[in-house]
C-alpha cells in the first residue's frame, strides 16, 4: 500500500526539468546538447534495466536517447494524455 501511495504522490508532483537533466548520463547530455540547435527539448528520463532513456521532442516529433548516447528518431513510445 505504501508503494502505491508513493507512486501516486510522485505522479501528482512533476519532477523539475533540472532533475530530469541530472538523471541523464554524459553521453545523453552531449547528444541532447547537439540537438538543442534543432529545437529539441528534454521531456523526461525513464530508468530501464539497460540504463536511463531520455525522451526528447521537437514540436510534436518524439525521439529518444539511449544510455550510450544514440538517438532514435522514431521510438515506440506512447505518452499519456
Amino acid at each position: 500500500m505504501q508503494i502505491a501511495q508513493q507512486l501516486q504522490d510522485r505522479r501528482t508532483s512533476p519532477i523539475q526539468q533540472s532533475e530530469h537533466w541530472q538523471l541523464m548520463n554524459a553521453e545523453q547530455k552531449m547528444a541532447l546538447y547537439s540537438l538543442h540547435r534543432f529545437g529539441y527539448r528534454l521531456l523526461f528520463v525513464r530508468h530501464l534495466p539497460s540504463g536511463p532513456l531520455a525522451i526528447i521532442a521537437q514540436q510534436d516529433q518524439l525521439a529518444s536517447i539511449c544510455s550510450n548516447g544514440n538517438v532514435d528518431y522514431h521510438p515506440s513510445v506512447q505518452l499519456r494524455d
